[in-house]
């Protein structure tokens, strides 16, 4: 455990949007100290000279400088996060991983595994579990004010096109970006395992509208279950819209009442319709992230900083644990296992 009058340090992998996005929240948390960024790229190519910390191209160029440090944020491409995670396990490290995870339950599976033969903790980044309407949600839920849930329908409808997949990098691709579910929406099926739990008997339609060109998986998607504890749900994806991002919002269906939280980023409740309750006054949302030609979910990355901290100071238990994080790249694979069977990919 970390003391408490001690500052937790940080070393961020990756300088992209996001791994900026976690200096930038390290930098700003008086008990978080900023040691160094690593990226493949260069200094100047990552834009990062304004932090002032040190610069590295991997993990081990890290140890081997001999800086002290207790933390290290994989802000990487998908396909690096189980790796590079176990890497940094093996140095003896904590591990904050951007989402997912990985792309496979066995890949999880692994970092747990180190996690705990290492005795160091792993803490998977979901930050709209953060945002107001979803903490307003799970208090409904885990009360049982809506009674018994029938029916669950999530919708996720954005745009993504020539300006985010670029030719040559990694978003779009089969072993880097994993799948639409992955990169776009494993927030909001986080939200709904977090809410609901698991799922079975998947159904789903699958197509690729209109990204053959940039991508190697669907674009869109109709996928139907049943949740293990009761009700059934549906989540429909695309980011096949035009122009900008469209909605992501949860419908949610009870024995007492009905609730709908929408918006582009499920950030604000637009139905609660409960019988003999009275919905509370809820604080405002942050914003998406901005990322100039597209936007991303809402900027929480400083509750999850500020989550680490205290647990690693033995004052809370992680937001999202590793077992989550896994149960969320497992409910998509086993998804991805329908559309492979329907599209005949590999």
């Amino acid at each position: 455990m970390i003391k408490s009058d001690q500052k937790v340090r940080f070393v961020i992998l990756g300088a992209g949007h996001i791994g900026k996005r976690h200096a930038e929240m390290v930098r700003r948390d008086d008990e978080a100290e900023l040691v160094a960024l690593v990226d493949v790229r260069s200094k100047e190519e990552c834009g990062v000279a304004d932090f002032n910390v040190p610069f590295f191209h991997n993990l081990q160029e890290v140890l081997d400088a001999g800086l002290e440090f207790d933390v290290v944020n994989v802000c990487t491409p998908n396909g690096f996060h189980a790796e590079q995670s176990i890497e940094a396990l093996n140095a003896g490290k904590h591990v904050v991983c951007e989402k997912p995870m990985g792309l496979t339950k066995e890949s999880c599976e692994r970092v747990i595994f180190k996690s705990l033969q290492v005795s160091k903790q792993v803490f998977c980044v979901m930050q709209n579990r953060y945002s107001p309407p979803s903490e307003w949600i799970k208090k409904v839920i885990t009360e049982g004010i809506l009674g018994k849930v029938f029916m669950v329908q999530l919708n996720c409808y954005w745009n993504r096109d020539d300006r985010y997949y670029k030719k040559g990098g990694w978003k779009g691709t089969e072993e880097l970006d994993g799948g639409t579910l992955f990169t776009q929406f494993s927030h909001f099926i986080d939200i709904m395992y977090w809410l609901f739990g698991d799922i079975d008997n998947i159904q789903g339609k699958f197509a690729d509208f209109n990204h053959a060109e940039t991508t190697d998986f669907e674009d869109s998607g109709f996928v139907s279950f049943d949740f293990i504890n009761g009700g059934m749900g549906s989540i429909n994806y695309s980011t096949a819209v035009a122009n900008q991002n469209l909605e992501s919002s949860i419908t949610v269906i009870g024995e007492k009442g009905s609730i709908k939280i929408g918006g582009q980023y499920m950030n604000e409740v637009e139905v609660c319709n409960i019988a003999n309750y009275e919905m509370p006054e809820l604080a405002p949302t942050n914003p998406g992230n901005d990322y100039g030609a597209y936007k991303g979910s809402a900027a929480n990355h400083n509750y999850v900083i500020k989550n680490v901290i205290d647990t690693l100071k033995g004052r809370t238990s992680p937001t999202t644990n590793a077992l989550e994080g896994l149960k969320v790249v497992e409910i998509i694979e086993r998804i991805y296992k329908v559309r492979n069977e329907q599209l005949n990919l590999h």
